[in-house]
């Protein structure tokens, strides 16, 4: 028994040996080799992990212990039946936010001939992505075609032109149509995007509108007479409406409001169901212009109701007039010291509401961030949306006077009423997740997409960025001072494996010595 003891100690001591005899024989170039090398494969995780949190917003490592190496490990969410129990309450809540990243038609969008190409032969710069020009596209198919198309030839060449990606073949198919007879959407299609000047546009719309208000009573007279009909009355509808609102624009962009104002209210009562073209946005912004508050208002009393969904328009419009009452006189020292007024307090209310429902707007008509053209479609509560509201809307806050020194003293008060992270909203649903994915897809790669609310940086470009700065600053050090630093290395070394060989020691002392002769046998 004691002979195996002997021989025991005899082996640590040999070991312990070794071990010291490979320390000593380490050089400096090691450590700063080792070091180096470190740093240098911290810094290449670094910088993949943070070129992939800026494309997908997320950290590379996070996702995938998450989604692959959690399963593995038997992880699971604790939430569940919390969640199961729970799922009643939340399905409303769940719902509109789904409904809020659905991506809407722009109800201001420009005419794709003489507003977006003009910009592009200007600038080189393309100011519609592949998305949003997509998008419209598939709106085209669904608004002016239907199943009976290919009964008539035009509308047939038609059908097959709003497929088309090439803009000179959809041009060239619109000109085909047109020598086969009267087609309403081939002068659409002309008017969007050959006409090279607003008053082209009105031109051809006004062709259009000859032709497609033909087909309409023809399609009214027989919607009746089966399905096939009924599809036909819907699309001939589709197409007068589009038709009239388009002239509505013209008649706006060419100065002559009063008239675009009585084309968008007589349109309003013809078809009091269509709301998806959201005409009333566009009556809103001419009213502006006319400097009609009371008309202005009235049009709110209307749409700004509970139960229909809202929109930066009508949301900052209604903030607009109830700081038009109090923001000539407003002065935040003033204030500071008397406190708010009642009108007061209802104008820093609607601003709040307001940047609750789109925070992005602010910067835009504070001129704190640079406009571009608004898409073809936006995403309400996200950045397209604030582009396609401040771009026709900056005006008329300029033309109140004191309006945007108000907002400037107040809209940042917003985020303090909001709870963070934002688990719930305040006076709207929780602010959707998907708005910088969706509004990345609708706005040009040369504009910086406004994100909110800002992204913390994930804990692991954090770890790999101290980490590469340690190791990188401990090469520097080595190489330096070489012998400091092989004398600091070897008693770190030898302090990490100081608690190893207690740890030996005393299984050694308690275990059996045969038991222990055997294990190192093994």
């Amino acid at each position: 028994m004691r002979l195996f003891s002997g021989d025991e100690s005899k082996k640590t001591i040999h070991n312990n040996k070794k071990v010291s005899m490979f320390l000593n024989t380490l050089t400096p170039k090691f450590y700063v080799a080792l070091t180096g090398t470190s740093s240098l494969i911290s810094g290449l995780i670094l910088i993949f992990e943070w070129w992939y949190f800026r494309k997908y917003g997320t950290s590379f490592i996070e996702q995938v212990s998450v989604s692959h190496l959690r399963p593995l490990l038997g992880g699971v969410d604790n939430n569940s039946s919390n969640n199961s129990n729970s799922s009643n309450g939340d399905s409303d809540s769940n719902r509109q936010s789904v409904s809020e990243c659905k991506v809407w038609r722009n109800p201001l969008n420009l005419f794709r001939g003489a507003e977006y190409n003009r910009y592009t032969w200007v600038t080189g710069r393309e100011p519609l992505t592949y998305y949003d020009m997509n998008l419209s596209a598939q709106d085209h198919q669904t608004f002016f075609t239907c199943d009976s198309d290919h009964l008539r030839p035009a509308d047939a060449i038609m059908q097959k032109a709003w497929r088309e990606r090439n803009p000179q073949a959809r041009i060239s198919a619109a000109h085909e149509a047109l020598e086969i007879n009267e087609c309403a959407t081939a002068y659409i299609l002309l008017a969007e995007e050959e006409a090279t000047t607003i008053a082209e546009a009105e031109k051809l719309f006004k062709q259009a509108l000859k032709a497609g208000d033909g087909c309409y009573r023809r399609s009214q007279q027989l919607q009746h007479h089966g399905s096939q009909y009924e599809a036909q009355h819907r699309r001939d509808t589709n197409v007068l409406v589009y038709i009239k609102r388009r002239l509505a624009m013209c008649a706006r962009r060419l100065g002559r409001t009063r008239e675009a104002v009585k084309m968008m209210r007589d349109l309003m009562k013809e078809f009091p169901l269509l709301s998806m073209f959201n005409i009333h946005e566009n009556l809103l912004e001419a009213l502006l212009e006319l400097q009609a508050y009371a008309d202005v208002q009235a049009v709110l009393a209307k749409y700004d109701d509970i139960s229909l969904p809202k929109s930066a328009t009508i949301c900052y419009t209604a903030a607009l007039l109830k700081a038009r009452a109090v923001s000539d006189k407003f002065s935040p020292e003033a204030a500071s010291r008397r406190g708010l007024s009642t009108a007061e307090m209802n104008a820093v209310e609607a601003i709040h509401r307001a940047v609750e429902f789109n925070p992005h707007v602010p910067k835009y008509l504070l001129e704190m961030k640079s406009l571009i053209l608004p898409p073809e479609h936006i995403l309400k509560r996200g950045d397209s949306e604030a582009i396609a509201y401040a771009f026709f809307h900056l005006a008329h806050w300029k033309r109140v006077e004191g309006a945007l020194n108000l907002l400037h003293c107040t809209w940042e008060g917003t985020f303090r009423m909001i709870p963070y992270p934002l688990e719930k909203g305040h006076l709207f649903y929780p602010y959707p997740i998907c708005t910088e994915t969706a509004d990345r897809e609708l706005l040009p790669a040369f504009h910086e997409v406004s994100v909110y609310p800002k992204k913390e940086l994930p804990f692991f470009i954090l770890f790999t960025a101290g980490l590469c700065s340690f190791t990188a600053m401990l090469a520097l050090l080595t190489h330096q001072f070489p012998e400091l630093m092989g004398v600091f290395a070897k008693a770190f070394l030898s302090t990490l494996f100081a608690p190893l060989n207690f740890v030996m020691e005393k299984v050694e002392s308690i275990l059996p010595s045969s038991l222990w002769h055997q294990l190192t046998r093994i």
